[in-house]
């Protein structure tokens, strides 16, 4: 299975609104944030400087990802990454994180950071795989399902 990891596009927009309202749906629910950014993905990640990357096979979106500005300079937010059920478990979505790591260390993005929640067993244990460490979530912390947060050091500082 040949999976192409290509760079925003506009035509692949309801690809990514559909994919992740899909996994929030079934794991937990669509927050009022969430439904914000993947309703304008380009006001709220690619205006502000932010990637948004799908795992194509053949002419099929099948998974998405975005790297999102933070107000900190040099950190991205790993976010809304989602892989459409029919292709779960056949590592996408780590093909995604790897291509989102490959592009951050290319870019001289010093960190990457993520939300996530505890439940997400498996995901944490591939975050952690990765390289990943939990570090405190902040009191303002924009989900609410959130109850660990995580970092990958890309540069010394």
């Amino acid at each position: 299975m040949l999976i192409n990891i290509i760079s925003y596009q506009p035509e692949y927009i309801p690809s990514f609104y559909e994919l992740n309202i899909e996994w929030l749906q079934t794991f937990f629910y669509v927050e009022p944030y969430d439904e914000e950014v993947l309703s304008n993905p380009k006001k709220y990640i690619i205006d502000k400087g932010g990637h948004i990357f799908f795992a194509k096979l053949e002419n099929q979106i099948i998974g998405t990802v975005a790297l999102m500005p933070t107000k900190v300079n040099s950190i991205v937010e790993l976010t809304k990454m989602a892989v459409s059920p029919s292709y779960r478990g056949l590592i996408i979505g780590q093909q995604l994180m790897q291509h989102c790591i490959r592009y951050s260390m290319e870019n001289n993005i010093n960190s990457i950071i993520l939300y996530s929640n505890r439940k997400l067993e498996n995901a944490i244990y591939i975050y952690k795989k990765y390289g990943f460490i939990e570090i405190p979530v902040e009191e303002n912390c924009p989900y609410k399902r959130c109850n660990i947060k995580m970092q990958l050091a890309l540069k010394k500082s």
